[in-house]
């Protein structure tokens, strides 16, 4: 897995969500604690996977497992306040989604934090990756803008 090290621009994401940070989302050093950034990363993933494609991740006989996830930090975000969480699809593959996000500062152009999000589409039942086919990936490309 490699991160960029300069910080991404918010043009270059498709989708937004906001969050509003609380108090507890402080670390003893005054900024958001790293470890929330994977807890945006995979809400604002997740929302988008339901949103876009109608994804009910109780009733559906596949679902979607993290496999693998990375955060480089750029700079410092702190409550109180709303981030914004850049979502895009960089690949759609056999079985896997691998998005790139990125948390936004108010107004900010430039990612406080970028990451990589790699989903593989499962079989409820036995756990095993599963084809990532039909409407369900068709709706990924089109509210991605990637290759079916």
């Amino acid at each position: 897995m490699s991160l960029d090290d300069v910080p991404r621009e918010r043009g270059s994401y498709v989708r937004f969500t906001d969050f509003r940070t609380r108090w507890a989302d402080n670390d003893q050093f005054g900024h958001l604690n790293n470890a929330l950034y994977y807890g945006l990363f995979d809400s604002a993933v997740n929302l988008a996977l339901t949103e876009e494609t109608g994804f009910d991740p109780l009733a559906d006989p596949e679902v979607f497992y993290v496999v693998e996830s990375g955060c480089r930090y750029h700079a410092a975000l702190a409550y109180p306040g709303v981030v914004e969480v850049g979502v895009r699809v960089t690949r759609l593959g056999g079985s896997s989604v691998t998005y790139d996000v990125a948390v936004f500062g108010p107004d900010e152009q430039l990612a406080a934090a970028t990451g990589r999000f790699v989903h593989v589409h499962v079989d409820r039942r036995t756990g095993r990756p599963a084809p990532l086919a039909g409407e369900r990936r068709a709706a990924l490309a089109r509210a991605y803008g990637v290759e079916p």
